[in-house]
């Protein structure tokens, strides 16, 4: 029955990002779970992809993520998919009528990080980050809002504000992978070889002013999403709040984390918040 393989589908993303990040599995276990299941599925299928041009170094990235592609656009097509993370997207896709040009734009990022490793101008730094961040809320604020458009009209800029936040904060924690293990650079007119405090400042200024604008955008979602991704926002603030505190040439030296009994605290945090109504 195909009952049976979709709900191993489903499994199937779940577990990836159970897997894969602690910090987004313990956002997403705080949506209500008539939306729970989707915002897996979007996560196992951007994980995939992300993980073909990170972290596949012996094989050929650029066929995998060919086929990835090519089979994605057969699921869409066909409603079904022998790859199960594929299968579990398009019924997500298909139950809240995505546009193609979300994860379109998704796809040609991850394709961008095959051959390009500077951003030296704004707008391929900005083009990049919608791309591999901004529809990536984008795609998840359909589902917060169960497909209602005038409300997705309504939250779009504050969605694609806070997708940028969470991608920026990981390229600040992430500057020694993303330089030295993947010769990437994403931050224009920043010299990653001597970061210096002013420009480190300068990009927390960009990351603080696109979390003002997402936590706007949080405090107008509906219940059942409000609490997850508050949640998210709190752990990224701490996250930046942690980056600050480390002098800009020792960033990317190492790769700063929250402890997960810290993620505990800021979960408590992030239910009073929530229970007294203050976001």
């Amino acid at each position: 029955m195909k009952s049976i393989f979709d709900t191993v589908s489903r499994t199937c993303s779940k577990a990836v990002t159970n897997a894969y990040s602690t910090s987004f599995s313990l956002a997403t276990k705080m949506l209500a779970p008539s939306i729970r299941q989707d915002i897996y599925n979007i996560y196992g299928f951007v994980r995939f992809a992300d993980e073909i041009v990170d972290s596949f170094h012996e094989y050929d990235k650029e066929l995998l993520l060919d086929e990835f592609s090519a089979d994605l656009f057969k699921a869409i097509k066909m409603k079904i998919s022998l790859n199960p993370i594929l299968n579990s997207f398009q019924e997500t896709v298909h139950k809240y009528d995505i546009d193609p040009s979300l994860y379109n734009a998704f796809l040609k990022s991850m394709r961008l990080d095959l051959h390009k490793s500077t951003y030296l101008t704004q707008e391929e730094y900005k083009e990049y980050i919608y791309g591999s961040a901004d529809v990536v809320g984008l795609m998840c604020l359909k589902v917060f809002v169960k497909g209602n458009q005038k409300k997705y009209d309504e939250l779009r800029e504050s969605a694609m504000s806070l997708g940028s936040a969470f991608q920026k904060v990981n390229f600040l924690r992430d500057l020694k992978a993303d330089f030295e293990d993947l010769s990437r650079s994403y931050f224009p007119d920043t010299n990653l070889d001597a970061l210096d405090e002013v420009s480190k400042q300068k990009i927390i200024a960009e990351i603080e002013a696109d979390f003002k604008s997402g936590l706007y955008g949080i405090s107008k979602l509906p219940a059942e999403a409000k609490f997850g991704v508050y949640t998210a926002y709190i752990y990224y603030s701490k996250l930046l709040n942690k980056l600050k505190k480390v002098p800009s040439l020792e960033i990317k030296n190492k790769r700063i984390s929250v402890p997960n009994y810290q993620k505990a605290g800021l979960l408590a945090k992030s239910y009073i918040s929530y229970r007294l109504n203050i976001l």
